[in-house]
């Protein structure tokens, strides 16, 4: 419901522009990129799953918060950047933990069937999290979905804690930089790591952030406001769930090659909403990036877990979050200037050239084509 609740809460609620909307979604962009490497040290240091409670119960705090505010009508466009920045400095420290918890708790031959098992439990929440949230905004107000959000936390807290795991392998004598270090060169000599990231860098920035900044001004203006756009996340999260399924079953042996090949399909919703389509076909589009993405996802979760040391697992995975969100800070603060100065349409087409002028160099990396999956 969050990322509904948010956005109209900025664009209704406050009155706000897509400007403003970029900075609130920025203010929750830093921290996690400031925090993701300590995060990652601390999550191969310390129990993963005591990471992750506290950065629930931070985030829940944080939402509590900012519900308090939009019921009360008392909210303003900084204090919900605050909050923001709040609950992304907490997820720089859940991420790594949630990533390197997998292989924690699963044999390796399973590893595939468990990512796409959790991801499809995630993917189905967001489901009916989406449809709901709309709703909620265009009945009441966008404070109680917020509400909503912040007690799914406190959930999450206790489901969690409940797990017993001990704490990740620490190298005696070592210390945070070092252990960054070692991480460092651990990352830097797989071309296929580092090529992937650098990716992502640029499609998480402009794709992800296009669609969160002008999704919901085309909306607004075009698809029938918070409800319609509550359909077209609802729609991308069953292509998400519906593809879930699928990888239980199915196990494309060049793991890497057939998930860069599905990046390219993340430019269909940037199109539809340029144009802008139809509601039905811009919930198409949805529903086909996040299908594809989801190939992508849990290939790239085997990958990383097959191919990386468990006591660096977390480690790898911050520098990956680290390099793949950098620059959707600047994109979010960015692209609403920009749109307003070249137009929706022209910003939108533009990311979509960017998404792929990034994805066809991966394909010459070596690994990335011939990376296969091990034998049980």
């Amino acid at each position: 419901m969050a990322p509904v609740a948010l956005a109209f809460a900025v664009l209704n609620t406050l009155h706000g522009s897509a400007t403003d909307l970029g900075i609130v979604l920025a203010a929750r962009q830093i921290p996690t990129v400031l925090f993701l490497l300590f995060g990652g040290v601390v999550s191969d240091r310390l129990p993963r799953h005591r990471v992750m409670v506290m950065s629930n119960v931070a985030s829940g705090s944080s939402q509590a918060v900012a519900a308090a505010l939009l019921l009360t009508g008392r909210a303003s466009l900084w204090e919900l950047a605050a909050l923001a920045a709040i609950n992304g400095s907490s997820s720089a420290f859940f991420f790594p933990a949630s990533t390197g918890i997998v292989p924690q708790t699963v044999p390796v031959p399973m590893l595939q069937q468990a990512n796409a098992t959790l991801r499809l439990s995630m993917n189905a929440t967001n489901i009916i999290g989406a449809a709901i949230g709309g709703l909620i905004v265009a009945a009441a107000s966008p404070g109680w979905a917020v509400a909503a959000d912040a007690a799914s936390y406190g959930l999450a807290a206790v489901a969690i804690g409940a797990m017993n795991l001990p704490a990740g392998l620490r190298i005696e004598g070592s210390t945070v930089l070092a252990e960054l270090r070692v991480g460092w060169r651990d990352f830097w000599s797989r071309p296929w790591l580092w090529a992937i990231v650098l990716q992502f860098g640029v499609v998480n920035a402009v794709e992800n952030g296009a669609v969160q900044i002008f999704g919901p001004v085309v909306a607004k203006e075009h698809l029938g406001g918070a409800a319609g756009w509550g359909l077209v996340l609802t729609s991308t999260s069953v292509g998400l769930v519906l593809c879930g399924f699928l990888m239980l079953r199915w196990r494309p042996q060049r793991i890497l090659f057939v998930a860069t090949l599905a990046v390219f399909m993340l430019v269909l919703p940037l199109i539809a909403l340029a144009i802008p389509f139809p509601l039905p076909l811009v919930m198409l589009a949805g529903f086909l990036a996040g299908f594809f993405v989801e190939i992508f996802g849990v290939l790239w979760d085997v990958a990383m877990q097959q191919e990386i040391p468990l006591d660096k697992l977390s480690r790898l995975s911050a520098y990956d979050a680290l390099g793949s969100l950098v620059l959707t800070p600047i994109a979010l603060a960015a692209l609403g200037p920009i749109g307003g100065a070249l137009g929706t349409r022209t910003t939108l087409l533009a990311c979509a050239v960017l998404t792929i002028g990034a994805t066809l160099p991966v394909l010459l990396v070596r690994d990335v084509r011939t990376l296969e999956r091990r034998p049980a």
